[in-house]
């Protein structure tokens, strides 16, 4: 007996915020391209701070309303008509996406900026409309309301994802950046395979009208699993993962920040959409387990390699494999929870929290990776002593980041690993505890031997290549207290998460 939902067939008060939180950012981007050079860069930052504006406005409107946000383009409902939809989940993403928007941005003035006087040059201006232009693809993933607006918007991430790995145009990066486009691609292939079938057998492609009528029975067994694997080679859950490493260890600090932690963040939200929202009548005990099986190998795969990796950029992109992991662990608990008549939210909520504090922890250790290279001149794991008493602030984002990835109280990993590990145990899943708790210790292994080799005192004599900028630590440190002090959101007296979520019914398909 499958639990479906109740759709809302009108816009809300509130709903056109959310066509302007995915418009505003492609405009800007428009804008920025008419404008051109060093005027693109002074055009993304007032996006930027319209788009928080706007997203501001929409988690507000969420709060107050205690209800999902709906907008129908066109004043069409579905099936007809598209609707824009955001709830808890939705909004939460939308947020911290703006926050690690902005913080890279920031951090890109120092190295994407063009100081009246110099020549203007093409990888700024790239780079400013492609910030852009993820941030909006983005939105549109967030609030999107049918099966092929997704698939729209995940195509928008990619294309706007690709470029930035190879800005530098060197030749390992370009061959990066295609072997993305490639495993990409392919995933676009399997996820539109499964729409087709899904249109075709219940036609729509609507969510909200899909959780009413899809039934556990080989067609819909089918299309989940073609769009599941479709959007695992998009998130690069271990083994789809081969693509990740070269394109964020190589691509620029900025960039790499913006891939590792919010393109990846896409592909799985619309995993979490698929399993938890559409298709909870469907999903079997084994196919949890599978899926949560990938996502332990990249935990202890992604963490022993990570240890391995000379140079800190590649040891933080390996890590981003092993991290990724984690988000793949609810599944099973949110199956076990609804086998055994439990709320589910928890586990859900979890989830959505090791997705938010992975996204600023990785973007400040990135960015950090940057500032250490520009510093010392290098990033080999050896060789980093001097970089604490040069980047004091850099160093001591790193730490905080770290911790919150090991899951280290208060930071928002520790609430989500605890929230998991918390759901296991009720649900008698021992093992996945187990992953947790050595993937944890791994991950403190190589951040500890991070700290402690930039720590170390720097030869006598040594002086840094390059005196970085303090709004750039400013940005790093700020990113990482976000992830470290996420986990005081246990604090708050509402799971907003959950704010909005469908109402859920059962209903018999027999």
């Amino acid at each position: 007996m499958p639990l479906v939902s109740v759709p809302v067939d009108a816009t809300t008060p509130g709903g056109l915020l959310l066509a302007l939180a995915v418009l505003l950012p492609f405009v800007g981007v428009m804008v920025g391209l008419v404008l051109g050079g060093r005027r693109a860069q002074w055009t993304a930052w007032a996006t930027i701070v319209l788009g928080a504006a706007v997203v501001a406005a929409i988690a507000q409107a969420l709060l107050s309303s205690g209800d999902q946000l709906v907008y129908l383009l066109g004043g069409w409902a579905p099936p007809l008509g598209v609707a824009l939809r955001a709830d808890g989940l939705s909004v939460c993403m939308m947020v911290v996406v703006a926050v690690v928007v902005a913080a890279i941005a920031v951090y890109a003035g120092g190295d994407f900026g063009t100081p009246a006087g110099e020549p203007e040059r093409r990888a700024p201006l790239i780079f400013w409309l492609l910030l852009l232009a993820v941030w909006g693809s983005l939105n549109l993933v967030f609030v999107s309301g049918d099966i092929f607006t997704l698939y729209v918007a995940l195509e928008l991430l990619t294309f706007a994802g690709v470029p930035l790995v190879s800005l530098d145009a060197r030749g390992e990066t370009l061959q990066a950046a295609l072997r993305y486009l490639l495993f990409a691609l392919l995933g676009s292939m399997f996820y539109l395979l499964g729409a087709f079938l899904l249109y075709g057998a219940y036609g729509t492609l609507d969510i909200a009208l899909l959780a009413e009528r899809v039934a556990a029975e080989p067609v819909a067994w089918i299309a989940l699993a073609l769009m599941t694997v479709g959007l695992l080679a998009k998130t690069a859950l271990f083994p789809l993962h081969l693509w990740l490493p070269p394109a964020h260890a190589g691509a620029p600090a900025a960039a790499s920040a913006l891939l590792s932690a919010l393109v990846i963040k896409g592909a799985w939200f619309l995993v979490l959409r698929l399993w938890v929202d559409v298709f909870p009548g469907v999903i079997t005990w084994p196919s949890a387990q599978l899926l949560a099986a990938l996502g332990a190998a990249a935990i202890l795969v992604g963490n022993v390699v990570a240890l391995r990796q000379a140079r800190l950029k590649l040891l933080i992109a390996y890590s981003t494999v092993a991290q990724i992991g984690y988000l793949f662990l609810m599944f099973p608990m949110v199956a076990g929870l609804d086998e055994a008549a439990l709320d589910a939210a928890p586990a859900v909520t979890g989830g959505l929290l090791q997705a938010i504090s992975h996204a600023t922890a990785k973007g400040a250790m990135f960015m950090a990776a940057g500032l250490i290279y520009s510093t010392l001149g290098h990033d080999r794991v050896a060789d980093l002593r001097g970089a604490g008493r040069a980047l004091p602030m850099t160093i001591t984002a790193f730490a905080l980041a770290g911790a919150s990835l090991i899951g280290l109280p208060p930071s928002g990993g520790f609430l989500a690993k605890w929230l998991l590990l918390s759901a296991a145990i009720a649900t008698a899943q021992w093992w996945w505890v187990v992953v947790m708790l050595v993937g944890g210790l791994l991950t403190s292994a190589y951040v500890f031997m991070v700290v402690v080799r930039a720590m170390a005192p720097a030869e006598p004599g040594w002086s840094p290549r390059r005196v970085v900028p303090g709004y750039q630590q400013g940005a790093v440190l700020a990113l990482a207290l976000c992830s470290f002090l996420l986990g005081l959101a246990a604090l708050l007296p509402v799971d907003v998460a959950q704010i909005g979520r469908y109402v859920l019914i059962p209903v018999d398909f027999r």
